[in-house]
């Protein structure tokens, strides 16, 4: 027997320096020891929980390792080299080996200096590199300074015994710990032990299966020539790391884009960007180096315009506000730097202070100061100026409460959110008793934080002196914070790694792990779902590694191209076997009773389809083979991959509206007139009525359009009628376009043009040479002196032209500084009141007089004299600027009053338009319909603002100011008519017999993104019903001999988004979809200039975009539903097939079948149900023998309460598959799916009339509900159909059997019971023989089914299915559900966890399918919280 002196590693020797290893008192726990004694035994990865004490089994090996080395004396230098990836965890490992060991240790990263010579480490030579390696034992370092030392042959790799490898998760690509393992390790000839440490080997997002968690983890292996290892015992770990569960605050998603804001910090970076490129063409001469220069100007003035408006996004205005400031201080420290292209680097901060400025014109006032004790959050986060995610982190650090020994980090993505968070948290008094800090990744760029600093904060941190630390990634990289109480992820972990590392943050009992999710975000919550699943596939993989296996696989360092296949759905041209037709039915297992191995994997695959073919037809479900020679020949190209897809936006224009084109011109016009009358709720409100005047003659539906606006407490009633046509004279002409650019543009617009600040002088408009008037977009709107008779009131529009005459001679129209007494009237008089334009006597009532300032180019009315207010009075404003409103007059606008005793004038002013589309009196309507309460109010008590001027700077208008009343309505007005003329342009394209009602037609194609009361959901939902209907009789008619397999792939073919996305798209669909809100401050009439343009940079110079790759993206960061000036828009993909299904509804609805398929024709779907082909499928089902089941047949008939002309399709409809071998020859199938077609539209149709006042979500839960085999095999028994079946199965037989039983005495579980289908199909099948042999009847069928599928589901009994109730439910409360699940047999077993304040409940439920099993999981939840929570 070996000594224990003798052997390898001698057991007692081992045994007995343990308890010395540790120089504290505290003995290694047990599973340090286990990983210990493995990674002596072999190369060993320890997948430990951050916290879990690595680096003292690291330490413990290096002093075994060392004790070995001083026991055998060798000729060779040997090291011990402790690698870690970041300067932090090399200097905290450094600190753990020195002060556990007696041995010499040192570190090195870039940053170290030599004391002798002060030479960074990567300037060392080889003599230093030697003077380090002979004083030292164990050397700590960065990959990157070992590698580069054995590259310049300052290191022998020999000499290195040991190599431990911190974070060894990076090992990988082109990372220096992989390049020291090729270009080193395996290339030695005396390889070191190796021992990495991870929390997490798996470092992507998540891993889609086992096997590619284990594909990743055995690469780690390979690369390192290491075996991963974990403790089996879990709680061992658990009782040292004491890690916290994950609790989820949810925060509701932002409610204001700021997309104006956004579009002027472009159009700013774009400007200085161009500027850049002016000055980098210029010293190109001059500089070599200048392109490479002003490329790195130009990446930073992107990097910035990002920064701020990431913020802008997810912080709030308030930070993108701090965010913009610590950017200006970077770049104004950058500047100092730059040497010869300073003025080139001062361009970045001249758009920084160009941002700022934007950003703080859209604050309030005092916006410094909203910070302060017993600020509104509420109504912060309503105007955008912290986002609902900022406030619901305010509110976590409330809950926090006054916490003495409270020590919080908030994980965030970005650096700048750090900095501004700190910024911002700095700032609110409610939450100044914590002491906040952050940190971020070492200084390489300006952004980031010394490494001083670095050390400092964290100091601070351990120590209590921060409480709040807002830190990047750099903090879950080992970093030592063992005090940690609370991790809040304010940005989801990215990758697994990420997450498993911020875990480990939390190691005080008590700890809290607090994930920030968007509520009812989808992709947030399927992100953290795939980190979690990952997770536990990566422990579960690790700990089922045999501890006794040593061998590794092979690393392969080879590089290999990526290859990436697609999968694609649809037909195979693979002959039709039994494999197949089977490839997604069955699939062979090794645990599936149908297995059967096989030395060649396609016969294995024959073999287990048709073993499950045989049982699938046992039991009804019968698959028919693949054929692919019945193809549709209608289309004959096969679409994008991605085409019809929600995922893909494309770009497209928009289809002009011709009603609003004209091509006269100043010479004179013929028009037609079209009278709008407005009639107030408010009896004594009075409008004035208008004429629009358009080219082109509307439809009468158009023209007849009435409809209600909203104001603030009242409403207007609108109504359009046809006044013939009339003719304009070249005088007429032009007095129309004075009245249109005066009122337009002085009421929504603006009068003047440029400024003093600015290049182009400031000028009045209408003097100018703006183009204002375009022949693509022109009519008039003028007013009325009366409307029956009709007249225009001339008189009115002359004083326009009068006031404009005016403007243009008076100083102000020009860049002149002038007092106003050089266009007074009667200086000398003291009773009258002294007007721009003209003296109105001081007793004469100016109540409601029109006016126009003539220093702003703003048009008000007068509300009263202010008899007590002059000019000389104390201003109203900021007073510490402006002393009276005559010195207000003088500094802001050069001014000198000549009339400062003068009464002030209180005036109304209205200059911005509204959307009155909407109802605001409180009751929650919406053009007619009920919404969410409250969703509308506004408050109706709110106190009118006056401006306050002086009379000598108003220019009368002898205009009534009902017209300006109504004016104000017209941007609402005009784009619900010009809404409609688009519907009824398309109408006549399609070119109907029939005379749809253009409401249908907008309905039809208006998109929910619009914010309309109504949008094309309801009806693509019935469009998509009739289209599955013809195509489906249309099929069955015209292919008598295809079976239902055949039938279904072609109706797929044909009723696929994609196929409808390209029909769309030939007929030019996509230009008439309105994507777009209705923005009445983007709204322009013809004669205006816009106010807030939106150039095209989409590099089209036509209003049509082709339909190419060009224009297409898969990019989530782009905006669809804003046009371009050019009518350039992104339009989601899927929209524009689910446009084609809602036309189909709206004519179906509009005009029945025979309008549904005209319009189907129109788009290039044939579809012909001609009488003679059902009276084939007649003559066809007339010849099956049906007098011996004659008196089954009567039966039914008796039941149905019809009798069927043709016997033999009743025959067909009760006869399954497992007897078709009786004689007959036929089965059920082909009339299943006819009559699955038509049932789908009967229920639709139904539902969508029955119930017109329900949104289209809970439309389609009803259906869901209603159309079902559940449903249906439920009614069949009811009505004791099921026992009507012809079949020769005794499997379908006993599911039958038990199925009825079930019904029999427990029907109110139903759903935790799957109906078999055959009894469902049988519903259908009759539904398809009684539609056959009624010719097409829908009526007569729905008669009939109707009785026997009732009682028909309503929305106050609509139940939703378990796992959808259980899910919603969870959301309003903030829960997070865990499912987990797993084979059981043939079947599956799924697990519900569901983490209560004081519970843990656990769910399960089994069935041959997940979703089967899953729903009655989430029935047994439920049950559990209705005991525990009564209130649910």
């Amino acid at each position: 027997m070996q000594s224990p002196e003798s052997s390898e590693h001698p057991t007692n020797t081992l045994k007995r320096n343990l308890n010395t290893m540790m120089t504290d008192r505290q003995q290694p726990t047990s599973y340090l020891v286990d990983v210990f004694n493995m990674a002596m035994r072999r190369n060993t990865i320890a997948h430990l929980d951050t916290g879990a004490e690595k680096t003292t089994i690291a330490v413990m090996i290096v002093k075994e390792i060392a004790t070995s080395l001083s026991k055998h004396i060798s000729d060779q230098k040997k090291l011990i080299i402790f690698l870690a990836p970041t300067f932090d965890l090399v200097e905290q490992n450094f600190n753990d080996v020195r002060g556990k060991t007696s041995l010499l240790v040192d570190f090195y990263h870039k940053s170290k200096v030599t004391k002798i010579d002060g030479n960074h480490v990567d300037e060392w030579d080889a003599a230093t590199w030697e003077l380090e390696t002979n004083k030292n034992q164990v050397m700590v370092m960065t990959p990157q300074v070992l590698l580069d030392a054995l590259r310049n042959g300052f290191m022998n790799f020999e000499m290195i015994c040991l190599l431990i490898i911190d974070e060894c998760h990076y090992a990988g690509g082109d990372h220096p710990y992989a390049s020291i393992m090729k270009d080193f390790y395996f290339n030695s000839v005396n390889k070191p032990k190796v021992f990495g440490m991870t929390s997490s080997p798996v470092t992507k997002k998540g891993v889609s299966s086992d096997e590619d968690c284990e594909a990743q983890i055995t690469t780690l292996e390979s690369i390192l020539d290491s075996l991963i290892y974990t403790i089996q015992d879990g709680t061992k770990v658990e009782n040292v790391t004491q890690s916290a569960s994950p609790k989820y605050s949810f925060y509701e998603p932002r409610k204001v884009d700021f997309e104006d804001l956004k579009l002027k910090l472009k159009c700013s970076r774009l400007k200085f960007e161009v500027q850049l490129l002016q000055m980098q063409v210029t010293l190109q001469t001059q500089y070599k180096d200048s392109d490479q220069k002003h490329g790195i100007l130009r990446g930073r003035l992107s990097d910035d315009h990002a920064k701020i408006t990431y913020c802008i996004d997810e912080l709030g205005l308030l930070c993108a506000y701090e965010a913009v400031k610590i950017c200006m201080a970077d770049t104004t420290k950058a500047i100092e730097k730059c040497g010869f292209f300073q003025e080139s680097c001062s361009k970045c901060v001249h758009f920084l202070e160009e941002a700022l400025s934007i950003i703080e014109n859209a604050l309030p006032k005092g916006h410094e100061n909203m910070f302060n004790g017993g600020c509104e959050f509420d109504t912060m986060v309503a105007a955008g100026y912290i986002s609902p995610k900022l406030y619901e982190l305010f509110k976590l650090f409330q809950l926090f409460g006054g916490a003495t020994k409270l020590s919080s980090i908030i994980l965030v993505e970005k650096i700048t959110t750090a900095k501004v968070l700190d910024m911002i948290l700095k700032r609110v008094a409610d939450l100044s008793h914590f002491e906040a800090s952050y940190l971020t990744a070492n200084a390489t760029c300006v952004d980031e934080v010394s490494t001083k600093m670095q050390k400092e904060t964290l100091e601070y941190f351990r120590s209590g002196k921060v409480d709040l630390l807002f830190a990047t990634g750099v903090i879950e990289e080992g970093i030592d914070l063992p005090k940690c109480s609370t991790v809040v992820c304010f940005d989801i972990p990215k990758t697994v790694r990420s997450n498993a590392q911020s875990w480990g943050r939390v190691r005080q009992s008590g700890t809290r792990f607090i994930f920030m999710l968007e509520r009812n975000n989808e992709e947030q919550r399927g992100h953290v779902c795939d980190i979690l699943i990952s997770e536990h596939s990566m422990s579960d993989y690790t700990k089922k590694q045999d501890p006794d296996t040593c061998a590794v696989k092979p690393c392969n360092f080879k590089e290999t191209k990526s290859s990436y296949v697609e999968a694609t759905r649809g037909a195979s041209g693979t002959p039709a076997d039994s494999s197949v037709s089977l490839v997604h039915y069955a699939r062979p297992r090794a645990d599936d009773p149908f297995y059967r191995p096989s030395s060649s994997s396609s016969l294995s695959k024959q073999l287990v389809c048709l073993e499950a073919s045989k049982k699938a037809h046992q039991i009804g479900d019968h698959v028919p083979p693949n054929n692919e020679e019945n193809k549709s020949s209608k289309i004959t190209k096969e679409p994008p991959p991605t085409a019809g897809t929600t995922r893909r936006k494309e770009l497209h224009g928009t289809a002009p509206i011709r009603a609003v084109s004209a091509t006269w011109s100043d010479d004179g016009a013929d028009l037609y007139a079209y009278i709008i009358n407005f009639t107030c709720s408010v009896v004594d409100i009075k409008f004035s009525s208008l004429v629009l005047l358009l080219e082109s003659k509307l439809d009468d539906d158009v023209a007849s359009l009435e409809m209600e606006l909203y104001l603030v407490s009242k409403s207007v009633n609108c109504k359009v009628s046809s006044s013939g046509k009339l003719h304009l004279n070249s005088e007429q002409v032009t007095k129309g376009k004075c009245f249109q650019e005066l009122f337009f543009n002085g009421i929504f617009g603006k009068l003047y043009v440029g400024s003093k600040h600015s290049e182009e002088p400031r000028q009045f408009l209408l003097a100018s040479d703006k183009k204002l008037w375009n022949s693509s977009y022109m009519y008039f709107v003028l007013p009325l002196e009366s409307s029956d008779p009709f007249k225009i009131s001339w008189k009115e529009i002359d004083s326009c032209v009068s006031a404009i005459e005016f403007v243009k001679k008076s100083p102000f129209s020009r860049a002149e500084k002038q007092s106003v007494d050089s266009v007074m009237i009667d200086a000398e008089s003291t009773n009258m009141v002294h007007f721009a334009n003209r003296d109105v006597h001081k007793d004469d009532d100016v109540t409601n007089v029109v006016v126009l300032a003539i220093h702003t180019g703003k048009i008000y009315s007068i509300f009263k004299v202010a008899k007590d207010e002059t000019a000389d009075s104390p201003f109203d404003g900021d007073t510490t600027k402006y002393s009276s409103f005559k010195d207000y007059f003088k500094q802001k606008y050069e001014i000198d009053l000549v009339y400062p005793g003068q009464s002030m004038l209180l005036l109304k002013q209205s200059h911005r338009s509204h959307n009155l589309l909407v109802d605001f009196n409180g009751e929650g309507i919406l053009h007619g319909k009920k919404i969410k309460a409250g969703s509308c109010k506004v408050n109706t008590n709110r106190q009118m603002c006056y401006a306050h001027l002086p009379p000598e700077l108003l220019v009368i208008i002898d205009a009534r100011v009902d017209i300006v009343k109504s004016l104000y309505l017209l941007p609402s007005l005009m784009h619900r008519l010009e809404s409609f003329m688009l519907a009824s342009q398309l109408r006549e394209e399609i070119n109907s017999q029939i005379n749809i009602r253009l409401s249908l037609i907008l309905e039809a194609i208006t998109t929910l993104r619009c914010n309309e009361s109504f949008s094309m959901e309801r009806l693509e939902l019935l469009g998509d019903s009739v289209l599955k209907y013809v195509v489906s009789c249309d099929l069955y008619l015209r292919n008598p001999s295809n079976d239902e397999g055949q039938l279904s792939a072609d109706r797929t073919w044909q009723v696929r988004n994609s196929t409808l996305y390209d029909l769309g798209i030939n007929r030019r669909l996509q230009s008439y979809i309105r994507e777009i809100p209705f923005d009445p401050t983007r709204w322009t009439a013809p004669g205006q200039l816009p106010l807030k343009p939106c150039p095209c940079d989409h590099g089209v110079e036509t209003i049509e975009v082709p339909n190419d790759a060009t224009y297409h993206t898969e990019d989530p960061k782009v905006f669809s539903g804003r046009c371009c000036d050019m009518g350039h828009r992104w339009l989601v993909s899927k929209t524009i097939s689910d446009c084609v299904e809602a036309l189909v509804g709206a004519y179906f609805m509009g005009g029945g079948l025979n309008a549904a398929l005209h319009f189907m024709n129109w788009m290039g779907i044939s579809c012909e149900l001609h009488p003679s082909r059902v009276n084939e499928a007649h003559r066809i089902a007339s010849l099956h023998a049906y007098t011996p089941k004659l008196d089954v047949l009567q039966s039914v008939e008796s039941k149905l309460g019809y009798t069927f002309a043709v016997k033999g399709l009743l025959l067909e409809a009760v006869t399954h598959a497992s007897y078709q071998d009786q004689g007959g020859g036929y089965s059920y199938q082909r009339l299943e799916f006819l009559g699955d077609s038509a049932l789908d539209l009967l229920i639709t149709w139904h539902l969508f009339i029955e119930h017109s006042d329900i949104d289209p979500g809970e439309l389609t839960d009803l259906r869901s509900a209603c159309v079902n085999n559940e449903s249906f095999s439920n009614a069949a028994v009811r009505r004791n159909l099921h026992g009507h079946l012809q079949y020769r199965s005794s499997a379908l037989q006993t599911q039958i059997s038990d199925y009825v039983k079930f019904l029999a005495t427990d029907s109110s579980t139903l759903q935790t019971r799957k109906a078999p289908k055959a009894i469902g199909d049988l519903v259908e099948s009759i539904a398809g023989a009684m539609l056959i042999d009624t010719k097409l009847d829908l009526v007569e069928v729905w008669r009939i089914f109707k009785e026997l599928l009732s009682p028909i589901v309503t929305p106050d009994k609509l139940e939703l299915p378990p796992y959808r109730e259980l899910m919603e439910f969870c959301d309003s409360k903030g829960y997070f559900v865990k499912d987990s699940c797993r084979s059981s047999g043939d079947g599956v077993i799924v697990e519900l966890r569901l983490q209560l304040e004081d519970a843990l409940l656990v769910a399960d439920g089994t069935g041959n399918k997940k979703k089967f099993a899953r729903g009655q999981a989430a029935l047994k939840m439920l049950s559990q919280i209705e005991v525990r929570l009564p209130f649910f």
